[in-house]
């Protein structure tokens, strides 16, 4: 069903405007003053298990009262969490388990506090802006990143599908199940639940297909793994012996980038404003968030474990090749049982994979070019929205089932592209989380900065690493240390130069941007962008842009020719 005619604005709201930037006379956005781009971004939060309605801000005081607003809330982080356990990551993590054991759970600890930082600041810029990632990238920074943001979004998110689907073929395969039609099958089915024009109903599949995720749990208790090992091996960090340290540092760089993907971020900051989630309700939405990466680090570490015990001293251990090798390897030393729940588990997070990046790149598609861009619009209202949504998923789906497709290849390039392009999304999400034209009160504290900056720095040294592996594969670990100890002491020596260049000249305060009163953090809403004016950047920051600009060409260049020379290789 269409959404519902927008209500008046409740206190505190601002008026109407029109955006600054022309959008098409279809584009159905708001004639007043609210930021959204959409009109049907504005009205009833509608989700799967519960309705708020708009300008609701009764006090939440009694248990009963609270937990019903959060099971409305609940889906975003859910969703965004789980569909991150996808088909490449389905893939990074049961390698390590087959091949190493559980001596790189440790890796997955030390992530959670990215996953959260990362994704709470999304969440934020959606709830307080109504605008999503690539159009405020667009409209603060110019319109070389906003083009590149979308750009790059979208050559990695189609391919980032397309592995999806490969998932889902290997999970048909070991089933005995027709691969072609079963493919074709899961994309029509993926388009068909967006397409209804009811965003509830749609919520509704994704929760179904989060619930399919833990079919990984009894995998888990039927291999009764050692738990005192994984327990220790959770929580202390340490190398498996007798690898090379190139080796085990490319699994560590892989379980980074698929643990920590680009299209979360584009994907939870859209997903939040169609959903309609307001300030006021921020403290249920980082909640969600929570219980998905509680859900996404089980089933991580679900996989490497039960793959451990499954493989250790058979004489598949150490020899991964791909995940349906991995289903035949638990029915043959667990059970048959475990074999068939990896399948459906494998074919289920990759639907759901699927579903949240195609819609990723369609939201921030759709927000660029000033598209109606809502699950609550039926195509028939929000065509360009739907067209490339099914887009994606279609083109993937038939380019899995086409004969000799090199889908090794283009897994390959997935994982390397999104390691390259992870630390520039995270660069334009710190910087838009310090500008208090667009968050006003909700700007980051300090030390969220100084820890955000430092994930920053270590991603760029991992991408670095991944770019010099893939490009040169008989890269040594003397090469991978020295590249890594470069970037430390560089890391270091610039925080070092900006803490004193910050003592001895303080930046001057800026009177056009809004004072960060925290009190009025319930009902503060960024104006709409046709009112702000295009931030200042200083010459560190213009200095470092333009580096990080030439390193992602160079980067980004050298990765495709290397895959194009290994794809010509092959034939």
């Amino acid at each position: 069903m269409t959404s519902n005619p927008p209500a008046p604005n409740p206190p505190g709201s601002p008026a109407k405007v029109t955006a600054r930037s022309p959008a098409p006379a279809q584009t159905g956005a708001p004639p007043g003053g609210s930021a959204v781009l959409d009109e049907a971004h504005l009205g009833d939060i509608q989700g799967a298990l519960g309705t708020i309605r708009r300008g609701d801000e009764g006090a939440r005081s009694t248990l009963s009262a609270r937990v019903k607003t959060l099971l409305a809330i609940v889906g975003p982080g859910l969703i965004v969490m789980v569909g991150d356990n996808d088909a490449g990551a389905f893939s990074t993590y049961t390698q390590a388990g087959q091949n190493y054991g559980t001596r790189l759970l440790w890796t997955l600890l030390l992530l959670v506090p990215v996953l959260y930082v990362n994704q709470e600041m999304v969440l934020r810029l959606g709830a307080v802006t109504g605008v999503g990632h690539a159009r405020l990238i667009l409209e603060r920074f110019g319109r070389f990143w906003g083009a590149f943001s979308v750009i790059d979004l979208f050559a990695l998110n189609a391919l980032t599908i397309i592995t999806e689907f490969i998932g889902i073929s290997l999970g048909l395969s070991y089933l005995g199940l027709p691969k072609i039609p079963g493919v074709l099958i899961a994309a029509v089915a993926v388009v068909a639940a967006a397409s209804t024009g009811n965003f509830r109903r749609f919520e509704q599949v994704c929760l179904v297909l989060v619930a399919g995720s833990l079919l990984l749990v009894p995998i888990l208790v039927m291999a009764h793994p050692p738990l005192g090992q994984v327990a220790r091996d959770f929580v202390v960090p340490g190398l498996p012996g007798g690898s090379e340290l190139s080796t085990v540092m490319l699994l560590i760089i892989a379980i980074v980038g698929t643990t920590v993907a680009p299209w979360q971020l584009f994907f939870q900051q859209s997903y939040v404003i169609d959903k309609r989630i307001t300030p006021r309700f921020i403290g249920y939405e980082k909640a969600d968030l929570w219980i998905g990466i509680v859900i996404v680090i089980l089933g991580a570490g679900a996989m490497m474990a039960f793959c451990a015990a499954a493989f250790t001293g058979t004489p598949e251990f150490g020899q991964f090749t791909d995940a349906g090798g991995v289903a035949e390897g638990l029915a043959t030393y667990v059970n048959r049982t475990a074999g068939v729940l990896f399948a459906l588990a494998l074919i289920d997070a990759s639907i759901i994979g699927a579903a949240a990046v195609s819609l990723a790149t369609a939201y921030a598609i759709g927000d660029v070019l000033g598209l109606r861009h809502s699950l609550h619009r039926s195509p028939r209202e929000a065509k360009g929205f739907y067209v490339v949504f099914a887009g994606l998923l279609v083109g993937a789906a038939v380019i899995v089932v086409i004969p000799g497709s090199p889908l090794g290849l283009l897994t390959e390039g997935v994982q390397t592209l999104a390691g390259v392009l992870l630390p520039s999304a995270t660069v334009f999400l710190l910087l838009l989380c310090n500008d208090r034209q667009v968050l006003g009160p909700w700007v980051n504290g300090r030390a969220l900065n100084v820890f955000t900056s430092a994930v920053i720095a270590v991603l760029v040294m991992l991408s670095i690493v991944l770019t010099a592996a893939v490009v040169f594969p008989g890269i040594t670990d003397t090469a991978i240390l020295t590249i890594l100890g470069a970037g430390t002491g560089l890391a270091l020596l610039a925080g070092l130069a900006l803490a004193v260049q910050r003592r001895v000249r303080p930046a001057p305060a800026d009177t056009s941007e809004p004072a960060s009163d925290r009190s009025q953090r319930a009902t503060w809403r960024m104006p709409p962008l046709a009112l702000l004016t295009r931030p200042q950047l200083s010459t560190g920051r213009r200095i470092g842009l333009t580096v990080l600009r030439g390193y992602l060409v160079i980067a980004a260049g050298m990765v495709v020719v290397r895959v194009v020379q290994l794809a010509l290789a092959g034939h």
